[in-house]
Order: structure tokens, then C-alpha cells, then sequence
């Protein structure tokens, strides 16, 4: 009786052994993908795990996009390499997603502006992982991030065809562009 349950502690203890292994290899999994910025644009790619503990773990791949990008911006504009979203030409694809293994890629082009305050210094997103974005409490939530008399700079409704929907939004950093007013 005594080995029956030697047995079954040891075959739990080595099923909770190979759970925490699968989490670790998810996390490196996230660790291994990642976004290059140069001054034509931000390239990432994700592959990995739609959700993982309930979390949709893939569509915050556009959080750390919108960091990049924004990064990039104010880096160029410091350097009088004066920039701005090109919403026309971003792209997005997200092969396998419903899966539960997916493959994001993500490119959001720049495009070169005449002048510090034609460009833009920061950048984010609402989006949803097969359900509409909700523009308008993101809108609520940046109400006051602008420069006084500037609005927020709002892309069409981009979508993938397995069901990505996302808003790009970029606007003239208060701090940095205070001059623009």
C-alpha cells in the first residue's frame, strides 16, 4: 500500500514538473519574438500562445508595438528626423488565430513630415481579439494627452481577416512638442 502511494505522489509531483516547464517555455516563447524599429517603421512578429491562464496574451503584442513605436518617434524627433504614423501602409496578420497557437506579425510605417510640428511623438491602440475595439472609452481615456487645441490623429478600423480589429492613434506629445501649441 505504501508503494501505491509512493507511486502516486511521485507521478504528480512529475506532472506539476512538466505544467511548470510548459509555462516556462511559454514565457521564452514571448521573449523570443520581437519588434525592430528603424526610421522607416516598427516590424514585429509574435508566435506563440493566444491565451494563456485566460489572458490574450497575443493581442498584447500591439501594447508593446505602440511602446516601440512611440520610443522611435521621439527618438527621431530629438534628432530632427521629423516623422509620423503612416496609417494607409500598416499591416497586420495574425495566421492561426482561433488555434490557439498564433503567428502576429506587424509593420507601422513611418512616413517623413516638413516640420517638428507636423510630426507626431506618441502612439497607441484599441483593439479586439475577435470583437470590436471600444474607440470611444479609449478616446475618454487619452482626452488629455493632446496639445490644447489638438486632437487625437484616429486610423480607420484595420482588420485580419481570422478577426483582428484595431484603431492606431497617434498625437503630439505635450512635453516634447510643447512649442507646437
Amino acid at each position: 500500500m505504501k508503494l501505491l502511494i509512493y507511486i502516486y505522489f511521485i507521478s504528480l509531483f512529475q506532472i506539476n514538473c512538466k505544467t511548470d516547464n510548459k509555462k516556462i517555455n511559454e514565457s521564452e516563447t514571448l521573449d523570443k519574438n520581437g519588434i525592430e524599429c528603424t526610421e522607416k517603421g516598427c516590424n514585429g512578429k509574435y508566435i506563440g500562445s493566444e491565451f494563456i491562464n485566460g489572458k490574450d496574451i497575443a493581442h498584447q503584442f500591439s501594447n508593446k508595438m505602440s511602446n516601440s513605436v512611440g520610443k522611435k518617434l521621439k527618438e527621431l524627433y530629438h534628432k530632427k528626423n521629423y516623422k509620423k504614423v503612416d496609417f494607409t501602409e500598416i499591416e497586420m496578420r495574425t495566421q492561426g488565430m482561433g488555434s490557439g497557437k498564433v503567428i502576429y506579425t506587424l509593420f507601422i510605417p513611418f512616413k517623413s513630415v516638413d516640420s517638428k510640428c507636423e510630426a507626431y511623438t506618441s502612439f497607441d491602440h484599441v483593439g479586439g481579439w475577435n470583437h470590436k475595439p471600444s474607440l470611444e472609452r479609449r478616446k475618454k481615456e487619452l482626452q488629455n494627452v493632446t496639445l490644447k487645441g489638438h486632437e487625437l490623429n484616429i486610423s480607420n478600423l484595420k482588420k485580419t481577416p481570422e478577426g483582428l480589429q484595431e484603431y492606431w492613434i497617434q498625437w503630439k506629445n505635450k512635453e516634447i512638442q510643447s512649442d507646437c501649441e
